[in-house]
Formats: structure tokens, C-alpha cells, sequence
């Protein structure tokens, strides 16, 4: 398989182990997601979501000619972590 829908996967990652469920309750990501997917941050669940769609997209013979919609998400997470590393050099010059 490709390494279309990795993006996704790093931020669901990302995203799990910064949670209450696994920083405060000690929890397994893994058992985050199957017993206490209740009580995980909602940007948590729509990345999850993201990457199951992703996936899925990847086996739908309709989605090789139509594309992929998750490609979405993931041109959305690599510009949300573009502007992040962008700003920190010109913050620490104007600190000087």
C-alpha cells in the first residue's frame, strides 16, 4: 500500500498521545480508542474517522477515477503543520 493516508495516521497518533486518556489515566492509545473512545477529544474522533475513510478509499475501485476525498484531510493537516514551523523562527527573532 501506499503512503497516501500516513499523515493521517501520525496525527491520530499525535493526537491519542497527547489525550487525558493516556497522559492523566495511563492508558494504551489502543485501549483508548476501543473502551474509552468516549472520552477522547473530538479532534481525536474526526481524525480516526479521517483515517478509516482513507484507508477504505484506498480499496474503492470507484474512488481510483473520482480520487480519494481524504486527500482533503490530508493537504489540511500538512498546512496546519507548515504555518506551526514557519512562525517559530520569526517569533524567537523578534524575542531577540
Amino acid at each position: 500500500m501506499s503512503n497516501y493516508c500516513e499523515p493521517l495516521l501520525a496525527a491520530l497518533k499525535d493526537c491519542l498521545l497527547h489525550s487525558d486518556c493516556v497522559v492523566k489515566k495511563g492508558n494504551l492509545p489502543s485501549e483508548c480508542i476501543k473502551n474509552h473512545f468516549d472520552e477522547l477529544p473530538d479532534e481525536c474522533k474526526s481524525l480516526r474517522l479521517a483515517t478509516f475513510e482513507c484507508k477504505r478509499g484506498m480499496l474503492d475501485m470507484r474512488k481510483r477515477f473520482r480520487g480519494n476525498n481524504a486527500g482533503a484531510a490530508v493537504v489540511r493537516i500538512k498546512q496546519e503543520s507548515a504555518p506551526a514551523t514557519a512562525t517559530e523562527p520569526s517569533s524567537s527573532a523578534a524575542a531577540t
